[in-house]
């Protein structure tokens, strides 16, 4: 009889063990991932569905058309933007929560391999006629706000932007159109330019710091979030030394760099 109890009730437990397993395991998380951090970021993302038996989802854009599908659509788990400013811009919407730092990107020349066109580390090379240009949008993405950001503090941006063949989206669409010979030159994000893909046919030239300032990388949770428990603790993984050894791998600074005010 006891037998016969004890072999119900570890069912019983075998039931319910399985039950939370198969709840876990049917879990998505969404995260919405600026371009140039998707890389390092889906290799974190494996790391984590691996561990906690979930499944992530990665939507991938310019940061503000990112943010903006979050606000629409209010799902979805964490965002990363390209630069920290459009946490500040949308802070008061109220959709954003806690965050972590996962590491710094900075702009950088980016052009074709071998520097055929002998360009110099100084963004003002944009405006050489010998040269053909492309730049980000800064209406859709952190790449085109932040080079609005660098080329505004040269005093350059407009005739930039006048003398630019087209504006992207975003990173990646540049890091192609650099690669298929579309231009010369571009001012984007030094990681995407140092991505194994691109670094094959294109060379980053390095600013000063002072110039281009390293931006940090910012993993917001959504208040949106079904599983802000689990959120907290992927925003731990990509922050710790786990996740941030992988950003190194991908050309980032980490989140221990000093940055200069």
């Amino acid at each position: 009889m006891l037998l016969n109890i004890m072999r119900k009730v570890f069912t019983v437990l075998l039931w319910l063990a399985a039950t939370a397993h198969a709840q876990k395991a049917s879990t998505e998380l969404l995260l919405y991932c600026g371009i140039t951090m998707v890389r390092p970021m889906t290799e974190i993302a494996q790391v984590f569905e691996k561990r906690e038996g979930v499944k992530i989802l990665i939507a991938q854009g310019g940061s503000e058309d990112l943010y903006q599908s979050a606000k629409k659509s209010g799902q979805g788990d964490w965002y990363l933007p390209g630069e920290p400013s459009y946490r500040d811009k949308h802070l008061g919407e109220g959709l954003l929560g806690e965050f972590v730092n996962v590491g710094y990107n900075q702009m950088a020349l980016v052009v074709q391999k071998g520097n055929p066109k002998k360009v110099k580390p100084d963004p003002r090379e944009m405006l050489r006629k010998d040269l053909t240009v492309i730049l980000g949008n800064a209406e859709s993405g952190s790449v085109g706000q932040e080079a609005k950001n660098v080329l505004d503090g040269l005093g350059i941006y407009p005739k930039v932007v006048q003398a630019s063949v087209f504006l992207s989206p975003d990173s990646r669409s540049l890091m192609n159109a650099m690669k298929k010979g579309d231009a010369d030159l571009t001012l984007s994000w030094r990681a995407a330019g140092l991505f194994a893909d691109n670094a094959i046919k294109l060379d980053v030239i390095d600013l000063d710091p002072r110039i281009a300032k390293p931006q940090a990388l910012l993993l917001n949770l959504l208040k949106s979030s079904k599983h802000p428990e689990l959120g907290r603790s992927f925003m731990q993984l990509a922050a710790g030394t786990e996740g941030q050894a992988i950003f190194r791998k991908h050309g980032f600074l980490d989140n221990k760099t000093v940055v200069g005010h």
